[in-house]
């Protein structure tokens, strides 16, 4: 990651350019051939066909010059490098990406999303975690070690702290990882034919991300089916009144578990 991409967020620059920047705007931007050279180096696998397709989604809007040519500013460049970051880094869906997007645009302020890259410090402050337990991650494979974090890292330790409080220690959590590994491989095993295909990777990866939301709704309703049989289905919150065969000062959610939305 550049530190490009990181200035960006820090100053709330990743505005879409669009036609209001005028004349000024256009003897300031740059063709999409100096956009690749800008951007190649970092993203190998950029090409004019991928920010058209960009383009087309809606989460670049380019200038056009008067005879129809694509002109780029600083912020359409900092834009597509926030994109492809997110793409490369975190494996996030363009839609993921846009609602980011577009979460910056309404507020203009950086603090919409967490940085894409922190440090281990940042990283902690942000989860609110302690550093024993970001190191006991690491040690059973939930966490990577690394340099810098990315947002992905930050909501997996953010929920090891929610299920610290239910007693519940990142050895116990070994058997997510193994789920998950093997639901990533089933993905890969399913999308394996368009990764052989020759040019974009686009199609692989929203087949991939289309299969793993299903993986992902699959699973919590199997969760949810589960904790139906054993008795543990989620119930509406009481409203001050006492859950029967609750003892006094103990409330239902200390006793038993939340559903997956936490509700």
């Amino acid at each position: 990651m550049t530190r490009g991409h990181q200035s960006a967020l820090a100053s709330g620059t990743l505005s879409r350019g669009g036609p209001a920047g005028g004349g000024s705007a256009l003897k300031s931007s740059v063709s999409i051939g100096q956009v690749l050279d800008e951007l190649s180096p970092e993203f190998p696998d950029i090409s004019p066909s991928k920010i058209r397709f960009l383009e087309a989604e809606g989460l670049i809007q380019p200038l056009r010059s008067s005879s129809g040519y694509r002109r780029f500013s600083a912020a359409d460049i900092k834009r597509l490098r926030f994109i492809l970051t997110a793409q490369r880094d975190e494996y996030l869906p363009l839609r993921v990406i846009k609602e980011r997007l577009d979460a910056l645009d309404d507020t203009g302020a950086a603090s919409a999303v967490p940085p894409v890259a922190m440090t281990r410090s940042e990283l902690l402050a942000a989860a609110g975690a302690a550093e024993e337990l970001l190191a006991e991650l690491e040690d059973y494979g939930l966490i990577r070690r690394a340099r810098s974090y990315g947002t992905q890292t930050l909501s997996v330790l953010r929920s090891a702290v929610q299920l610290g409080e239910y007693g519940v220690q990142p050895r116990h959590l070994r058997a997510v990882k193994a789920a998950a590994d093997r639901e990533t491989a089933l993905v890969e095993q399913a999308v394996a034919p368009l990764t052989r295909q020759k040019g974009s990777r686009e199609p692989a990866l929203r087949a991939a991300h289309d299969l793993a939301g299903h993986i992902a709704r699959l699973h919590a309703s199997l969760v949810e089916d589960g904790l139906a049989e054993a008795g543990l289905a989620s119930q509406p919150p009481y409203s001050g009144t006492q859950n029967p065969g609750t003892p006094a000062g103990e409330s239902g959610e200390a006793r038993g578990l939340r559903s997956a939305s936490g509700r």
